[in-house]
């Protein structure tokens, strides 16, 4: 089983039809073979964060959202990881790759379990090939 970290940058495409991206859909096409994404927990309430930015912008209503977090959440694996154990390294991250805690929480968890990232993040992905973390390629021609 191919397991890698999903971030939200790559979440969120499937949301909203003008933000799919090729590599978007191949990371999709990807989890519907079998793939098996996994994230921190920040990924919880990023998701949700931008659900309820998107209902309060009046481009979503609520059975709406309510659905796309129904599918989306079955998709992926949540790591509990110890967050105080983590936030050392979370901390260090953001600082020596400029990050956010957020996107540091993910590079963390790529770095601590050996996995690709899929991120359209570009300073994230900056970040992890400076760090050594391998990228998440589908194998499809990506342009993005």
């Amino acid at each position: 089983m191919k397991r890698f970290i999903l971030d939200t940058s790559v979440t969120m495409c499937w949301c909203f039809e003008d933000q799919q991206t090729s590599f978007s859909e191949a990371v999709r096409a990807e989890i519907e073979q079998g793939a098996a994404p996994i994230t921190p927990p920040i990924w919880l309430y990023e998701v949700i964060n931008v659900l309820a930015a998107a209902r309060k912008k009046k481009l979503m209503d609520q059975a709406t959202a309510a659905t796309f977090w129904n599918k989306v959440s079955k998709l992926v694996t949540v790591i509990e990881s110890p967050v105080k154990d983590a936030a050392h390294e979370i901390l260090e991250l953001a600082e020596k790759y400029r990050l956010t805690a957020y996107d540091a929480a993910y590079l963390e968890l790529a770095m601590r379990e050996g996995l690709p990232l899929a991120t359209l993040d570009k300073e994230l992905k900056k970040a992890a090939q400076t760090a050594g973390v391998r990228l998440f390629a589908p194998p499809v021609n990506q342009k993005d």
